[in-house]
Parts: C-alpha cells; sequence; structure tokens
C-alpha cells in the first residue's frame, strides 16, 4: 500500500492558517533511524527523501538530519528524519546523549525505525539489543514511544537467514511493535515503512487512529544537515 508524494511548496499552501492570518505549524515528527553499519539505513532514507539509489556502500560516522514533510489528518507536519551510525549502545542519559555528537537528539525522537538486513543475522541481533536498551533507558514520558522494526533487502530473499514469518511473530506478538520488509534497491514498500511509522504516532498523539498520510518529499538537497 502507497501513500501519494506532496509536492507542493511549503510557502504554496503546505501551512495553515491560525486566528488573526498568522501561520501555524504542528510541532515536528522526529524520526530516528537506527541500525548496523550495511544494512541500508541511509539508502531507505535517500529513496523515501529523493527516490534515488547508489550500489555504492557509503560508511558513516555522522548522523544526517532531513527535514521532509507529512499530511497527517489534513495537518502538515515536519518530518526530522535523523540517520544514525551504528552506534555501540543507546545513550542512558541526557548527559551521554549530548555528549557523543552521534547520538544527540536520539532519546528525544518520537518513533525509531530500527533496521535490519534480512540476510545478517548479526544485524538482527544488533536490532534486539538496541530495542531493549531503547525500552530500558527512553524517558517515555507519558505515552509509550512506538519502535517499528524493518528487515531491508527484501530483493536478496534467497539470502535470508531467518523466516519471516518467525520474526514478524516475535516482533508484533512478544515485542508488540510494528514489522515492515522493504527493498530500498527496487524502492518496494519505502512509502509504506515510513507510512507504518506515522500511523504508529498518529495512534499516541491524534485522536483519529486511521490517520490519512500523504508525504512531500524533500525539496532541496541542502536540507540534509550533517551532524
Amino acid at each position: 500500500m502507497h501513500w501519494p508524494a506532496v509536492c507542493e511548496s511549503r510557502e504554496g499552501g503546505a501551512a495553515h492558517r491560525g486566528r488573526g492570518g498568522n501561520r501555524t505549524m504542528p510541532p515536528p515528527f522526529r524520526i530516528a533511524v537506527l541500525g548496523a553499519q550495511g544494512v541500508g539505513k541511509t539508502a531507505i532514507v535517500q529513496r523515501f527523501l529523493h527516490d534515488d539509489y547508489s550500489e555504492v556502500v557509503v560508511s558513516s560516522k555522522t548522523r544526517r538530519v532531513h527535514i521532509s514533510a507529512a499530511v497527517l489528518n489534513g495537518h502538515v507536519h515536519d518530518l526530522q528524519i535523523t540517520d544514525y551510525p551504528a552506534i555501540s549502545s543507546f545513550p542512558v542519559s541526557s548527559l551521554q546523549e549530548w555528549s557523543d555528537v552521534c547520538c544527540r537528539g536520539i532519546r528525544s525522537a518520537h518513533v525509531y525505525i530500527l533496521v535490519y538486513d534480512i540476510c545478517c543475522f548479526d544485524s538482527f541481533e544488533y536490532v534486539k539489543t538496541m530495542r531493549q536498551q531503547i525500552l530500558e533507558t527512553r524517558v517515555m514520558g507519558s505515552g509509550e514511544t512506538p519502535i517499528l522494526i524493518v528487515g531491508n533487502k527484501r530483493d536478496l530473499q534467497r539470502g535470508r537467514v531467518i523466516p519471516r514469518h518467525s520474526v514478524s511473530d516475535l516482533v508484533r506478538k512478544s515485542w508488540k511493535c510494528g514489522y515492515v520488509e522493504c527493498s530500498a534497491k527496487f524502492n518496494w514498500h519505502i512509502l509504506l515503512l515510513f507510512g507504518e511509522s506515522l500511523r504508529s504516532m498518529g495512534c499516541a498523539r491524534c485522536k483519529h487512529v486511521h490517520a490519512t498520510i500523504r508525504f512531500q518529499r524533500a525539496l532541496r538537497r541542502e536540507r540534509c544537515v550533517l551532524m
């Protein structure tokens, strides 16, 4: 299932007017994308934002912050999508979070997308560990922070190391998380996984559970910031 992309200019009507003609915007949705090195986190983000894919694997030790937008239940929300490098552990405190430049902002995310490679068992173990650390250290506040597990490289299905139904049952029934498989290479289920991430946030932050979602792709490349 796909949602159409909204490509109008932000200044051309994406923002709505509040009382007295002032433009108001709801607070941004902060999405953190995490996973072991080489699972395709950056490829997924680039495919979603720019409909672009490269076979070249670029190892990065910096976080990349991207700005996009989505229309959720008739309201435009900024999306702050942060592509984090493979971190050794989830920061246990705000002090640790801000002392490591790679982890800044990670504890304040509204949803976590944990990506693994369906052909790499170790990458799934990384996701398992990261999820547990998030649950143990994350400041939940008044509501539960959604976690979406994503199995990338579905195009390499024959090399799968764990049966799909086993992972799906574990994630959905035991972990109570969302689960999506995708292929960044062939642009399969990329919009679906970001739609599911927004829907999971919509359940906690919006009155209407069945949210209508449309996406606005990144309009300018300089909206990606290396941090």
